[in-house]
C-alpha cells in the first residue's frame, strides 16, 4: 500500500515538470516558426536569395542526430526492461553523438564562413538567417545535453524506476524534437538555397 501512494505521490510531482517540458517545446516551435517566416519575407525581396550551397557538414550532421535518436529510442527501450548496463551504454552512445553534431556544426560554420565567404553579419541578411537558425538549434542541443547527462548520472545513482523513467521520456521527448527541428531547418534550407 506504501509503494502504490508513494508511485502516486512521484506522478503528481512530476506532472507540472512534463507539462513546462511540452510549453517550451511549443514555444520553442513558435521560435523557429517566427524565424523561418522572417527568411521567407527577407528572402522574397529582390536580390536577397540566399544562394550559397549548403556544406555538406550539414547532411553528416543531419546522419549523426538521425542514430542518436534511435540510440536514444534504445536506451529508453532498455529502461523500461530494466536493462541497466545497456540503457547506461546508450545514453553514452546518444552524449557522444550529440557532441559529434555539436562540433559538426561549428565545423559547418567554419566551412561558411572561410572556405565560402558567408557571416554572421553579411551585407545579405539572408545568409545571416543560416547563423540565426544553426545558432538557435546549438543553443538546445546543449539544454538536451545537459538533460541527457541529468539523466545518465541518475542511472548511476539508483533512483527509483518511475522517476528513471520519468527522466528518460523527458529527455527523450526533448531530444527527438530537436531532431525534428534539425532536419525541418536542413530541409528548409536545402530548398531555399539557390
Amino acid at each position: 500500500m506504501m509503494a502504490q501512494v508513494q508511485k502516486n505521490n512521484d506522478r503528481l510531482d512530476l506532472a507540472p515538470k512534463k507539462f513546462n517540458m511540452w510549453l517550451f517545446i511549443f514555444t520553442s516551435f513558435m521560435f523557429f516558426a517566427a524565424i523561418s517566416s522572417g527568411f521567407i519575407v527577407y528572402s522574397g525581396s529582390k536580390g536577397h536569395g540566399l544562394n550559397v550551397i549548403m556544406p555538406d557538414a550539414f547532411k553528416y550532421s543531419t546522419i549523426t542526430i538521425i542514430l542518436s535518436s534511435v540510440t536514444l529510442f534504445l536506451a529508453q527501450k532498455a529502461a523500461k526492461g530494466l536493462q541497466f548496463g545497456k540503457q547506461r551504454m546508450f545514453l553514452w552512445l546518444t552524449f557522444l553523438l550529440g557532441v559529434a553534431f555539436f562540433v559538426i556544426q561549428i565545423y559547418a560554420w567554419y566551412v561558411l564562413a572561410y572556405k565560402m565567404g558567408v557571416h554572421l553579419t553579411d551585407p545579405n541578411a539572408s545568409r545571416s538567417f543560416v547563423y540565426i537558425f544553426t545558432g538557435m538549434h546549438l543553443l538546445h542541443i546543449i539544454a538536451a545535453i545537459l538533460l541527457l547527462l541529468n539523466t545518465l548520472w541518475g542511472t548511476y545513482k539508483n533512483i527509483p524506476q518511475v522517476r528513471n523513467l520519468f527522466k528518460m521520456e523527458m529527455t527523450s521527448i526533448f531530444w527527438h524534437f530537436l531532431g525534428i527541428i534539425w532536419i525541418y531547418l536542413y530541409v528548409f534550407l536545402l530548398l531555399n538555397q539557390n
